[in-house]
């Protein structure tokens, strides 16, 4: 039985920044990052990440206000798996993730489905290092930030990767897919 494939996703600066806050995002962006949530059956994040997206996606408690928003209904509807050391329970169709990392993100790919997805910058660092994703959907702005944390920094080993897709956004950001060659 295949494995069901892991992407991880991320926008970067043309200078390799992956601080969100260094990024534009707009209604073109976000319904591809809405088309690519969809393609997946759940989300791992790290706690950072987790904490990020529950303060700026998920509705609040009581709300009448609809999310109009793709991405936002998208991702707050999503599956979420969380790995952290530090928090003790997540709520937000979340579970924890516990143990041996490796292991853990082995057993989800076992799991019947189309696709996992990841984003953020800690964790996939060690998924990476693990040889665990399986596509790498790197989306460069038309932007130079100067600062911020550097896409895979610290990484031990090159990973030799082939283009498998592209998509031009308006903007001028650049959506490349790439998968390992192994």
């Amino acid at each position: 039985m295949p494995l069901r494939p892991l992407r991880y996703s991320i926008n970067v600066t043309l200078d390799g920044c992956c601080d969100h806050r260094a990024l534009a995002g707009g209604d073109e962006l976000h319904r591809h990052a809405a088309e690519t949530l969809a393609q997946a059956d759940a989300l791992i994040f790290g706690r950072i990440t987790y904490e990020m997206m529950e303060s700026a996606f998920r509705p609040a408690a009581g709300s009448a206000a609809e999310q109009t928003d793709p991405f936002a209904r998208t991702i707050h509807a999503a599956k979420k798996y969380v790995v952290s050391r530090t928090l003790a329970h997540v709520d937000w169709n979340a579970e924890l993730l516990h143990g041996d990392l490796e292991k853990a993100v082995l057993q989800l790919k076992r799991e019947p489905g189309k696709r996992l997805l990841i984003g953020g910058v800690k964790l996939p660092l060690a998924l990476a290092e693990l040889g665990l994703i399986d596509e790498y959907e790197i989306i460069v702005h038309p932007h130079v930030a100067g600062h911020g944390p550097a896409l895979f920094a610290g990484l031990s080993k090159p990973i030799e990767l082939k283009l498998v897709g592209r998509k031009e956004l308006a903007s001028g950001a650049v959506a490349m897919r790439y998968e390992p060659r192994r």
